[in-house]
């Protein structure tokens, strides 16, 4: 796996607006942290500036990669392909939007250290969302706890940590069409515990 310790994955679909401040503030904080990192970046077909934005981004900075759709494959494929490319010992997924603040993931780090295989970022309020979006989104992650036999973390999303050993076991699975967040718990289930991270 090289010398990498920690990979940050961040799928960017029309992100011209943020993507610079998501950079600065996701190189503040891994610089800070106790090992090498990278931070890959999946264009998932933007038709905006991003894709320009994030190769200048990739010209100065070494630690910076960049995996570039020729078209929208959409967001689940986008995660597992920097998944896939990530070479870390522990791998992080956020979205470049910034609703999940890069600022927590020196704390999803230390649970990790304390053996978690995944850690998930669950949101206590949803800032900035209509009532319509809460009250959809609250249904819907009940609804789909219901519906399957996996015991699924209410209120997380696709931010979160996961061990090297749960990526691989993600590869291994051969699953095509992949709900992510769902394929994650049910490999957890089976290799350890995982533990939920509050933010407010």
């Amino acid at each position: 796996m090289g010398s990498v310790k920690y990979s940050v994955v961040i799928p960017v679909f029309n992100e011209e607006a943020v993507v610079e401040v998501a950079y600065t503030r996701l190189k503040r904080v891994m610089e800070k942290t106790d090992g090498s990192y990278e931070l890959i970046f999946v264009n998932d077909g933007s038709w905006d500036r991003t894709s320009g934005l994030l190769e200048r981004i990739c010209a100065r900075d070494p630690m910076v990669k960049l995996i570039d759709f020729s078209r929208n494959f959409g967001h689940q494929i986008a995660i597992t392909a920097g998944m896939d490319y990530a070479q870390g010992e522990a791998i992080v997924v956020i979205d470049a939007d910034l609703q999940d603040p890069p600022e927590v993931i020196p704390l999803m780090i230390e649970k990790w250290k304390d053996g978690y295989d995944v850690i998930y970022g669950r949101r206590v309020e949803r800032e900035g969302e209509t009532l319509l979006k809460k009250v959809t989104a609250k249904l819907f992650y009940r609804f789909l706890r219901r519906m399957t036999e996996v015991e699924m973390p209410v209120d997380t999303g696709d931010f979160r940590l996961i061990d090297r050993k749960v990526c691989n076991a993600l590869w291994e699975c051969g699953e095509r069409n992949r709900y992510v967040r769902g394929l994650i718990i049910a490999v957890c289930n089976q290799l350890h515990d995982a533990v939920t991270c509050t933010r407010q």
